[in-house]
C-alpha cells in the first residue's frame, strides 16, 4: 500500500512539473503582442490629463497631455510620456472622440496617426486599450 502511494505521489510531482516546465516554455515562445493601455485622469489644472500607461506588459510609465477642454475628455491634447524612471520616452498629439458611451483615440505624429485605441469611462478617469498602427 505504501508503494502504491509512493508511486501515485512520484507521478503526480512528475506531471505537475512537466506541465509547469510546459508553461513556462510555452510564455517564453510567445511573441510580444502589439498592446497597449493606458488610464488617464484628469489633472490638477483644467485641460490636463494625467497618464499611466503600460505597452506590451514590458514597457510602461507616466505622462502628462495638455491643451485639452476643461470638462470631459474629448477633445485635442499634446501628451508627453515617460518611462518609469522619469526618462522622455514619446510624445504626440492626441485626439480623445466621443462614440456613443465610448471613446476613439488616435495618437499622430507628423499629421499621421501612430497609434488607435477605444475606450471607456471608469471611476477613476478614461482607460484606452490601443494598439501601433502599421506602416
Amino acid at each position: 500500500m505504501s508503494r502504491s502511494l509512493f508511486i501515485a505521489a512520484s507521478l503526480t510531482a512528475l506531471v505537475l512539473a512537466s506541465g509547469s516546465a510546459s508553461v513556462a516554455v510555452a510564455s517564453e515562445a510567445q511573441p510580444a503582442l502589439n498592446i497597449g493601455f493606458v488610464l488617464y485622469s484628469k489633472g490638477n489644472v483644467p485641460g490636463t490629463l494625467d497618464a499611466r500607461w503600460t505597452y506590451q506588459n514590458i514597457y510602461s510609465g507616466k505622462g502628462l497631455a495638455t491643451g485639452g477642454p476643461k470638462e470631459g475628455f474629448a477633445g485635442h491634447y499634446h501628451v508627453r510620456y515617460y518611462d518609469e524612471q522619469g526618462k522622455f520616452s514619446d510624445e504626440y498629439d492626441l485626439v480623445i472622440e466621443k462614440a456613443g458611451a465610448f471613446y476613439n483615440a488616435s495618437w499622430i505624429t507628423n499629421g499621421k496617426v501612430s497609434a488607435g485605441g477605444v475606450g471607456m469611462e471608469v471611476k477613476n478617469g478614461l482607460a484606452i486599450g490601443w494598439r501601433r498602427v502599421a506602416d
